[in-house]
């Protein structure tokens, strides 16, 4: 093993993440057409899956909890945030806030669940005459007590405004902190990422034949994970990696890795200060102690966290709509 290398690990699913990271799932689903004109899955092709909780990974595709659209129909989360990466697709966002968007390939969604909010995140089939093709990662970043009950928010980093890094084989999406003195967006004003000292890091980096990705060091005490989640094999320094394997980083390590594949490798890097608090989880709530845990479910039984303002659990948008983001203010960001 490398010195700058703590371990590698087999990726599992979801990720297996550090603090203050509590998880990653990513999702990589071929959908097939839409049918109908209704963004939804014919009814042929539900047949013999576990409707409401179709997360088979032998199937090129799965419905997650929906019904007849894929995703995720609304559901609470208090005391963390999610970090929403689109490669791939088609992103419907919904809230209880009254707050809606619609993201696509390229753009990032920043939620903070903070006090407490429920959300949907679909994934309406808008093409019917060809596949809908869907690669997203949704991260769970950790909140510290002292933010576990900021107002709910959510933000759109969109494509055309993200920091890209494109060199000879080589391209670095900076989500958050910096790289090569290039800053991120702003992330949601309460996040612990909004605070340069904590070190949060979030990028995605695409290796063809022959590029070479220069990873810097971090301050001592930083959590470092390198997710090599598609590829053949990269050079790590001296050490060989294959791919869908979990590379943690010394704090400390400044390594250079290598593509000398024919085949393109892909990254995901999670960089930052753990928060150091207890974390104790029930499903979609991340509290510091089992007494939270159940004041939080007490909390959503009584006030279902403002409720759902929309009719439709499946919460999708109309099939001619574009990029757009319909904040709780009512402004409305419109994207082509």
């Amino acid at each position: 093993m490398s010195e700058k290398i703590k371990t590698i690990l087999p990726l599992s699913f979801p990720f297996e993440t550090q603090d203050p990271f509590l998880f990653c799932a990513y999702h990589n689903d071929d959908y097939p057409q839409g049918k109908n004109g209704n963004m939804t899955v014919s009814q042929a092709d539900l047949r013999g899956r576990n409707m409401g909780q179709d997360f088979n990974p032998n199937l090129s595709w799965r419905m997650y909890h929906g019904q007849t659209i894929p995703g995720f129909p609304y559901h609470p989360h208090r005391g963390f945030e999610t970090i929403t990466i689109n490669k791939q697709g088609t992103v419907d966002h919904s809230d209880s806030l009254g707050a809606a968007g619609r993201f696509m390939e390229g753009d990032v969604q920043w939620m903070t669940a903070g006090k407490g909010v429920q959300h949907s995140e679909m994934f309406p089939l808008l093409h019917d005459d060809k596949p809908n093709k869907l690669e997203i990662f949704q991260i769970w970043l950790n909140l510290p007590r002292a933010s576990k009950f900021v107002e709910p928010h959510f933000k759109m980093l969109w494509k055309e405004d993200i920091p890209v890094i494109e060199e000879e084989n080589l391209k670095v999406t900076i989500i958050a902190g910096a790289y090569k003195g290039i800053k991120a967006l702003k992330p949601t004003p309460d996040s612990w990422a909004a605070s340069p000292e904590n070190g949060v890091r979030v990028m995605t980096v695409e290796l063809k034949l022959g590029a070479e990705f220069f990873l810097d060091g971090c301050p001592d005490g930083t959590n470092r994970s390198v997710f090599f989640y598609e590829g053949d094999k990269l050079q790590f320094d001296d050490i060989e990696v294959e791919s869908l394997h979990h590379i943690q980083l010394k704090s400390d390590a400044a390594i250079a890795i290598k593509n000398n594949s024919n085949i393109t490798g892909y990254l995901l890097v999670l960089e930052g200060k753990p928060i150091g608090e207890p974390v104790v989880q029930y499903g979609p709530f991340v509290m510091n102690s089992q007494k939270e845990i159940q004041e939080a479910i007490q909390d959503y039984q009584r006030t279902q966290f403002g409720g759902w303002p929309w009719t439709e659990r499946e919460k999708v948008h109309a099939k001619s709509k574009g990029r757009f983001a319909l904040h709780a203010d009512g402004t409305e960001e419109v994207k082509s």
